[in-house]
């Protein structure tokens, strides 16, 4: 045992843990609230056919999905939320395509440390293997990042639309009604979701409340605190619909105020490392070379 190969031990070890966690992955059922839930929702529907011995996309998310922590579950499931929930990128591909990106890049990594021993190579491996089993999430955070950003730029104009439906005698939620109607924005889809929760028979305080947290963008989460309160106490929501609207468009002023004041700090690193040194080698190269050449005579 003691003349095997480092890599060959490893995959062993590896083989050998990943057995029990792939057994408890295949015969593992769900809870049976889970499996009534699945049940009620399928009754009615046509079956797909025959599935039974055979293993497609299905059960391979299940495999992988079993074999991802829950924890990570949920922050992808959050983070899907946050950006949307893009049709081409559901948990479970998700979940699967993590596990898939860190075995490949490990597999890769291990050929490539076993072909050329070294620190160095073992920590590109490693980092390598990171990145990509962390690559799905970073998608998902960069695009959950684009969304606020949008969201926080139609919410001033949004709110005057809102405005102006409710002071024509429109109640709030026929105002959240037209705007998304009119709009075509991240911000329109979310309204539109909203109303569908009401209408499904969610409370209102906690669809405005799931409407907040599904975004996460900061001020759509502090005019949905406000209508909450002023449907609490009964404040007049046109009041806070142009309180609201006017906070926003000063908000979003401040925003492009602060980018154009970064814009100078921004340009010094590239002004540095690529201008200034061009410059100074079309003015200063012609002198240095007459100096060269004057000494070297």
């Amino acid at each position: 045992m003691s003349g095997l190969p480092v890599p060959v031990l490893l995959s062993a070890v590896g083989v050998c843990a990943a057995l029990p966690l792939l057994g408890w992955a295949l015969l593992g059922r769900a809870p049976a609230a889970t499996v009534q839930a699945r049940e009620n929702l399928l009754r009615g529907l046509p079956a797909a056919g025959p599935t039974a011995g055979r293993i497609g996309p299905g059960a391979l998310t299940r495999l992988a999905r079993g074999l991802t922590p829950r924890g990570t579950v949920r922050r992808l499931d959050r983070l899907a939320a946050t950006a949307g929930r893009p049709a081409a990128w559901p948990v479970p591909r998700l979940v699967a395509a993590k596990l898939v990106l860190g075995v490949v890049a490990g597999a890769l990594g291990l050929l490539v440390a076993t072909s050329e021993p070294g620190v160095l190579t073992g920590l590109v491996a490693v980092v390598s293997t990171l990145v990509a089993y962390f690559l799905p999430e970073l998608l998902l955070h960069s695009r959950g990042q684009e969304r606020r950003e949008a969201i926080a730029l139609e919410l001033a104009d949004t709110l005057d639309q809102m405005t102006i439906a409710v002071e024509a005698g429109l109640g709030f939620e026929a105002a959240m009604a037209r705007a998304g109607s009119n709009g075509k924005g991240a911000l329109a889809e979310e309204l539109v979701r909203t109303l569908q929760d009401i209408a499904v028979g969610q409370p209102r305080r906690d669809a405005y409340l799931a409407l907040a947290e599904r975004t996460g963008a900061p001020d759509l989460r502090r005019f949905i605190r406000a209508v909450v309160q002023a449907d609490q106490y009964g404040v007049s929501i046109a009041d806070v619909l142009r309180t609201q609207a006017a906070e926003m468009r000063l908000k979003r002023r401040q925003r492009a105020e602060e980018k154009a004041m970064q814009i100078p700090v921004k340009v010094i690193f590239p002004l540095i490392l690529c201008i200034l040194p061009t410059l100074f080698i079309v003015l200063l190269g012609p002198a240095v070379m007459d100096i060269v050449a004057t000494f070297s005579r």
